[in-house]
C-alpha cells in the first residue's frame, strides 16, 4: 500500500470512528481508534522511508546507466539555481520560461492527485494545441419508421443533428517565494519543494475550474430524498440513471448519512464490493455517493440561520469536459518584488509557474446542480 493508499484508508478510517461515536457505540469506536493508530503508525514509518530515499542519491557503478530519477532531479535543481533562464517554451511570453520535462511532470502530477482532486469526476481530453473543436452527434428523440403501403411513397426520416464543441486553452499562474538557503540545499529537497508547491496549486485551480463550470449546469432545489430519486428517474432518466453519482460536500455527507428507512436502517452504506466506497440505498435506487471536502466545495453559509448545500446528481463525465494542455512552465527571480515581498532585500527567490487548461460544459442534460437548504443545526448537530 503506497502514501496515497493510505491517507485515504486512515481518512476512512477516521470516518468510520466518527460515526461510532455518533451513535454512541463505544466497544466499536474502541476497536476503531486502535486500527487508526495502527494505521497511523504504518503512515509515518513509510513516510520517512520515501523521504529517506528521496534525499539519498545512490551512487552509479560505473558502465551502468545513470537513475532517470536523479538524474531529472539534478537537472531540474540546476535549472532551479539557475532562475530557469533562457529556455523558450510554446505559448509563453518572451520574458522566457522554462519547460517542466515530462519525468518532473509526472512527479507534479502525484502531488496534484495526493488528496481530492475532482479531476478524477469527469471527462479529461489531453491536446496538443491552444484552441480547437470536436464534434458530438446531438441527442435526439427518435420515433422510428412510418407504416408504408404497398406501393406508397415512403417518407423521410429524422436525420442525425451534430454539434461542436470547443475549446480554447486559458493560462493560470502563480508564485511563492523560497529562500535561497533553500536553493543550496540537495537536490532531492528543493526538487520535492517545487514539485509539491506546484502540485497543490494545480489541484486547487482545476478543482476551482471544475466547480465553476458544474454552477452553469441546470440548477434545481433539493428538499428530500423523494427530491433525488426525482431527479434520477425522471430528470435524468434512464439515459443517465446508471452512470451517475450524487457529488456533494461534508455538509451533505451528514445530512444523507442521517436518512432512515421506516424500518429505522440507514439508507447510506457502504458497497460489499467497495467498503471504502458509499452509495445510497433507497428502494430500487442505489447511486454511488462521492465526497468532497467543505474546503473544496464550500456550503453557503451568508444566510442567518440557513445553510445552502451543493448537491451534485448526475453523471460528470458526461456532462462537464476538461481539456488539458499538459503543459506547465516555470520561472524565477532574485531580485523581483510582488506585493509585500521585495526578493532581492529578503535575500528570497520568487517562482513563478504557469499552466494551461480550459473545461467546458459538454452536456446539460448529464447532471443537476442541485441545492439542499437545511437549518445549520440539523447539519452542525447544535442545537
Amino acid at each position: 500500500m503506497g502514501i496515497r493508499e493510505m491517507l485515504n484508508a486512515i481518512n476512512d478510517k477516521k470516518k468510520e470512528l466518527r460515526e461510532f461515536l455518533d451513535k454512541n457505540d463505544m466497544e466499536g469506536a474502541k476497536k476503531a481508534k486502535g486500527e487508526l493508530d495502527a494505521l497511523q503508525a504504518k503512515y509515518d514509518l513509510l513516510k520517512d522511508l520515501e523521504e529517506d530515499a528521496l534525499n539519498t542519491v545512490p551512487k552509479t557503478p560505473v558502465g551502468e546507466p545513470k537513475d532517470r530519477k536523479a538524474e531529472a532531479e539534478k537537472a531540474f535543481a540546476q535549472a532551479a539555481r539557475g532562475l530557469f533562464r533562457n529556455t523558450m517554451t510554446e505559448g509563453t511570453s518572451a520574458d522566457g520560461g522554462y519547460t517542466v520535462p515530462e519525468d518532473i511532470q509526472t512527479r507534479i502530477n502525484e502531488y496534484r492527485d495526493a488528496e481530492f482532486s475532482l479531476i478524477d469526476l469527469v471527462d479529461v481530453e489531453q491536446v496538443s494545441t491552444n484552441k480547437g473543436a470536436r464534434t458530438y452527434k446531438k441527442k435526439s428523440q427518435q420515433t422510428g419508421f412510418k407504416k408504408v403501403g404497398e406501393g406508397a411513397k415512403i417518407q423521410a426520416g429524422n436525420t442525425p443533428q451534430f454539434e461542436r464543441l470547443t475549446w480554447e486553452i486559458e493560462k493560470y499562474a502563480g508564485y511563492f517565494p523560497v529562500t535561497n538557503e533553500l536553493l543550496a540545499d540537495s537536490d532531492a529537497n528543493i526538487t520535492q519543494v517545487l514539485t509539491g508547491w506546484i502540485g497543490g496549486e494545480s489541484r486547487a485551480t482545476r478543482n476551482n475550474i471544475i466547480l465553476e463550470v458544474a454552477k452553469t449546469g441546470t440548477a434545481a432545489a433539493v428538499a428530500d430524498l423523494d427530491g433525488i430519486k426525482k431527479i434520477l428517474n425522471v430528470t435524468l432518466g434512464q439515459a443517465y440513471k446508471t452512470t451517475s453519482a450524487v457529488v456533494t460536500n461534508d455538509d451533505g455527507l451528514q445530512w444523507l448519512d442521517t436518512l432512515k428507512d421506516s424500518d429505522g436502517k440507514y439508507l447510506l452504506q457502504p458497497n460489499p464490493a467497495e467498503p471504502m466506497q458509499l452509495r445510497l440505498c433507497a428502494g430500487a435506487t442505489i447511486v454511488p455517493v462521492k465526497v468532497i471536502p467543505n474546503q473544496v466545495m464550500p456550503s453557503d453559509v451568508k444566510t442567518a440561520s440557513k445553510r445552502k448545500i451543493p448537491v451534485i446528481i448526475g453523471d460528470l463525465k458526461e456532462g462537464i469536459k476538461f481539456w488539458d494542455r499538459n503543459q506547465t512552465s516555470i520561472m524565477a527571480s532574485n531580485i523581483a518584488a510582488a506585493g509585500e515581498l521585495n526578493a532581492f532585500e529578503e535575500d528570497l527567490t520568487l517562482f513563478r509557474a504557469i499552466e494551461r487548461e480550459d473545461c467546458t460544459l459538454k452536456d446539460k442534460d448529464a447532471f443537476i446542480y442541485g441545492t439542499l437548504e437545511l437549518d445549520d443545526e440539523t447539519v452542525t448537530g447544535e442545537d
